[in-house]
């Protein structure tokens, strides 16, 4: 199956959510939650993440994870969840309020079956009461998403794999190999030469597929995970985005929409001149209306 399909085929299935001027939706992907080993690249970057999503959750956000969100071919779910407790809890506070959606990418395929999502998901052991306490029981995931306006336009959501043949059809090899063999060397700072985040030649392929199929769909607007490269598209350009990922060495990034415009940000620590630290947002691009893509 080609890569022109195989994006078409989550187009046609995916998830619909509505899009209007007070939809306010936060879009972030590639967290790649580890379990706070040498190997775990969300370890830096957990602080920055759970202040960002506090601050979202505050403000009425949806969060929307565009897949890679835990690196389950690296680890089990337990040790995840162990590392990641806080992360999880302010998810939950999305999930109870309905304003979480997920999509599964290559790392976290798992959740393609639901099964996978009730045994990870639905409760987890609270060491403090001795107790099972519920999580995320009917979490939402599906392979992609589509935030439609009332003109029957849209914004395509989904990770980006479809366009990496690989990572798409043979997964679950390059699970094995980046359990047995990567993670291993990933320590020591060798990289996968299989992620299109860590090989360059392969996050252009990746890229030109889904611009091909933008062309022979109308321009639609499309958004990813998977490369890890922020995209941000200029007036002249194809109208895809990419909202980077929170695995970057001193920042996380996402793209809000908001107000019916979207914006690239990231949010990092700076350093104040009477020593103390502080997490905060800085706008990489826009806010940008989201119509002028839909002309």
């Amino acid at each position: 199956m080609s890569a022109n399909k195989r994006i078409s085929n989550a187009f046609k299935k995916a998830k619909t959510l509505p899009l209007h001027k007070d939809s306010k939706y936060i879009l972030f992907s590639d967290c790649h939650r580890g379990d706070n080993s040498f190997a775990d690249d969300f370890a830096r970057n957990r602080k920055i993440y759970n202040y960002a999503l506090s601050q979202y959750f505050s403000n009425d956000f949806t969060y929307i994870e565009l897949g890679d969100g835990d690196e389950l071919w690296e680890n089990s779910f337990d040790n995840i969840f162990s590392a990641n407790k806080d992360s999880f809890l302010i998810l939950k506070k999305f999930y109870e309020h309905n304003r979480v959606h997920f999509i599964w990418g290559n790392h976290d395929m798992d959740y393609k079956n639901p099964k996978n999502i009730t045994k990870n998901l639905s409760n987890y052991y609270e060491s403090s009461t001795g107790k099972e306490e519920t999580l995320m029981p009917n979490a939402s995931f599906s392979e992609a998403i589509k935030l439609v306006n009332e003109n029957g336009q849209s914004i395509f959501l989904l990770h980006g794999h479809q366009a990496d043949w690989f990572n798409y059809t043979f997964w679950k090899l390059s699970r094995f190999l980046v359990k047995i063999l990567w993670r291993p060397l990933q320590i020591i700072g060798i990289k996968d030469p299989t992620s299109p985040a860590q090989n360059f030649k392969e996050l252009i392929k990746v890229e030109r597929h889904i611009e091909k199929w933008i062309l022979k769909n109308n321009r639609q607007i499309v958004v990813t995970g998977h490369t890890h490269r922020p995209r941000f598209p200029q007036p002249n350009e194809l109208p895809y985005f990419n909202d980077g990922s929170c695995v970057h060495p001193r920042c996380i990034t996402g793209l809000e929409i908001e107000n019916y415009e979207i914006t690239l940000v990231k949010w990092h620590l700076t350093t104040h001149e009477n020593g103390t630290m502080q997490i905060v947002k800085t706008i990489l691009e826009g806010p940008k209306n989201i119509a002028f893509y839909q002309q």
